[in-house]
């Protein structure tokens, strides 16, 4: 059997940024052509969008701002009506209708928690989840059974168009029913698991209860939540080999575990940069933060969507001999916003800060105390500490968030590498 999906995987690393940056204009092109995204890219010229500083530039995309102009439009009226909030380019008939021009026809429209409506465009495995699947050791022919949800979300949409691409049966599980759907998959010989590592595990254990066995399932696809290793050994030793995939609804796939449980690879159809939370700023390599997507897309043409979790990019190639980037995994979530004496404290307001004073390079901002009682500490590395600097610093702390604030000056390399910027170490017993 072929262990890669298609010849994409096993790239020349060049040749691969070459082609992801050659698909950039037409991807700006698009999100220039929706409502949501024409002002921000009025400016831009698509055509000069041909490298990952150019795309830097472009403004980001967060979740809440989706969620924001989807709430704002569904109130307007007929001519301005747009449940994606301008940030589509398909639709149906009623859509077309409100904003004078046409749409091509979206075949599935679906709701996500906020609640935020995506839409599923024609291509074929549109979330492109079978690359990820075939990572995991599934084929042509296998029963997947799929845990997802098949109603509102699109979880279970995205795993059937990929598992349809590649060729497998699926059986539409859906959530709960603990025991018709260990009945399912001992009565169908399921070969492999689709869903949250969470509802494998309570199956197996349903099974070992009951003395059912499944000596078919051999392989699983997880996501949605954490795996840890100690999970992923779990599974193991009871015969299901677990892999990880790194998905959003707006986005598809963003990134897949292999055989060598070194780190996700990235998918062939995404861009991916690291920024620093609360900033549209990509970091370094190794330095971990929010994960940023551009999907090429025109569908849906979101540019940098900020996912909200943390990650970092790993060094080298995948030693299954994938050549694309790789993230460290899902590492938390990169919106860190505390409340502070009745006033809102977030990432965005401790790179402000940070703007102010070059010379910091890393910085944590520490909530401790007691409710009512709390006082903040912003720890900051910097290579030497000129006169008056901790002093500067609080000053723009205070402008920034109103609030009192001790600094205390750290040689680089102090501060440990995770991504937080703002740390709320209160307790909330």
């Amino acid at each position: 059997m072929n262990a890669y999906y298609d010849e994409l995987e096993t790239r020349d690393p060049a040749a691969r940024e070459a082609a992801l940056m050659a698909a950039l204009p037409a991807q700006v092109a698009a999100a220039k052509s929706v409502p949501a995204l024409a002002a921000a890219l009025a400016d831009v010229d698509p055509a000069a969008i041909t490298s990952r500083s150019a795309l830097a530039r472009l403004p980001l995309t967060r979740k809440h701002e989706l969620l924001a102009r989807q709430q704002a439009s569904r109130g307007t009226a007929a001519a301005g009506w747009d449940p994606f909030g301008g940030y589509s380019a398909i639709g149906w008939r009623a859509m077309a209708q409100a904003q004078t021009h046409t749409r091509s026809a979206a075949p599935r429209v679906f709701q996500s928690p906020g609640p935020i409506y995506e839409p599923e465009g024609c291509a074929r495995d549109y979330w492109r989840f079978a690359r990820a699947l075939h990572a995991a050791g599934l084929r042509g022919g296998d029963l997947v059974h799929v845990s997802f949800s098949f109603h509102l979300t699109p979880g279970a949409w995205m795993v059937d168009s990929g598992a349809q691409a590649l060729g497998c049966t699926v059986f539409a599980g859906g959530v709960g029913n603990t025991e018709l759907q260990l009945q399912a998959m001992a009565e169908l010989h399921a070969d492999a698991y689709v869903g949250t590592p969470s509802f494998l595990r309570i199956v197996l254990e349903k099974a070992a209860e009951t003395g059912q066995a499944l000596p078919h399932l051999k392989k699983a696809v997880v996501s949605g939540e954490a795996c840890p290793p100690s999970l992923h050994e779990w599974f193991a030793a009871r015969g299901v080999q677990a892999f990880q995939t790194y998905a959003s609804a707006d986005v598809g796939v963003v990134a897949y575990e292999t055989a060598a449980r070194a780190g996700l690879v990235v998918d062939e159809g995404v861009i991916v940069e690291i920024v620093k939370p609360g900033t549209d700023r990509p970091v370094p390599d190794g330095e971990v933060g929010e994960v940023v997507v551009t999907a090429l897309n025109p569908d849906y043409p979101l540019l940098r969507l900020g996912t909200g979790d943390l990650s970092a990019v790993l060094p080298g190639s995948c030693p299954t001999g994938r050549t694309n980037m790789r993230i460290r995994g899902w590492m938390g979530r990169a919106d860190q916003t505390a409340k502070v004496r009745g006033m809102f404290v977030h990432p965005g307001q401790v790179a402000a800060v940070l703007g102010r004073h070059p010379e910091i390079g890393r910085a944590r901002l520490v909530i401790e105390g007691e409710m009512a009682n709390d006082r903040m500490t912003l720890h900051a590395e910097v290579a030497a500490s000129p006169a008056g600097l901790a002093d500067a610093v609080a000053a723009s702390v205070r402008d920034l968030t109103r609030l009192r604030c001790d600094v205390v000056l750290v040689a680089p390399g102090t501060l440990p590498n995770d991504g937080k910027v703002v740390d709320d170490c209160r307790s909330y017993e």
